[in-house]
């Protein structure tokens, strides 16, 4: 299965439908000043964040340093003041951020699939203390994967059910924003809306409204 491509042309672009509906993060916090990502793969979320959220810093955690090595092929930036990729187990670091990010993006997945310490309750709940209030998370989940089930309790029960899904916007690939609570914010009231609607109702609506997001960062 394909979870990584890039157009040599405009490498920056956006290729698979996934990584398009993680940047739906934009509805719910359209100016984050960290982004905090988990996993590099061919570094398409995190070139376009670069290119495209200029105002934001940037931290990408790898466990694998033959990913990290393929950085250049990959055209994805050198480390710099506001981005930097550093090999780490994302289970350990994320457990010493504390009201750090405000987007965090979970796309961790090796040969195997996703990691069962990614799905664990106590990733979950160092994610949500790792955000800071009207943060969110996002996280890729194979909705075939056996766990799928048990992990969606584990981040409903973690982020005290603030959490929803844009219905059929990624095929197989089922996108998950989590939003910490502890007051009223625009992020809040996104995710409760989400939650009763599905996104658009239809899931051709909500590709479509994928699609338009990126082409809206794009432009703007």
């Amino acid at each position: 299965m394909v979870q990584s491509e890039m157009r040599l042309s405009r490498p920056d672009d956006l290729v698979l439908s996934y990584v398009r509906a993680m940047m739906c993060f934009v509805l719910f916090h359209p100016r984050p000043e960290h982004i905090v990502m988990v996993g590099l793969g061919g570094g398409s979320l995190a070139k376009f964040c670069y290119r495209y959220l200029p105002h934001c810093r940037i931290t990408v955690l790898e466990l694998n340093p033959d990913v990290i090595a393929l950085r250049e092929q990959f055209a994805i930036p050198r480390d710099n003041a506001r981005f930097r990729v550093i090999e780490a187990d994302a289970v350990d670091y994320m457990s010493k951020l504390d009201n750090s990010a405000d987007v965090l993006l979970v796309d961790g997945f090796d040969a195997e699939g996703l990691p069962p310490a990614l799905g664990s309750a106590a990733f979950y709940a160092d994610c949500r203390r790792a955000l800071r209030p009207g943060g969110v998370m996002v996280s890729n989940i194979f909705s075939y994967d056996p766990n799928y089930s048990a992990m969606l309790r584990r981040l409903r029960q973690a982020f005290q059910g603030r959490i929803c899904w844009f219905n059929g916007i990624a095929g197989n690939n089922r996108i998950l924003f989590a939003v910490k609570g502890g007051a009223p914010s625009p992020a809040l009231a996104m995710q409760q809306k989400v939650a009763r609607t599905g996104g658009l109702a239809l899931p051709l609506l909500n590709r479509l409204l994928a699609h338009w997001i990126v082409l809206k960062l794009r432009w703007a």
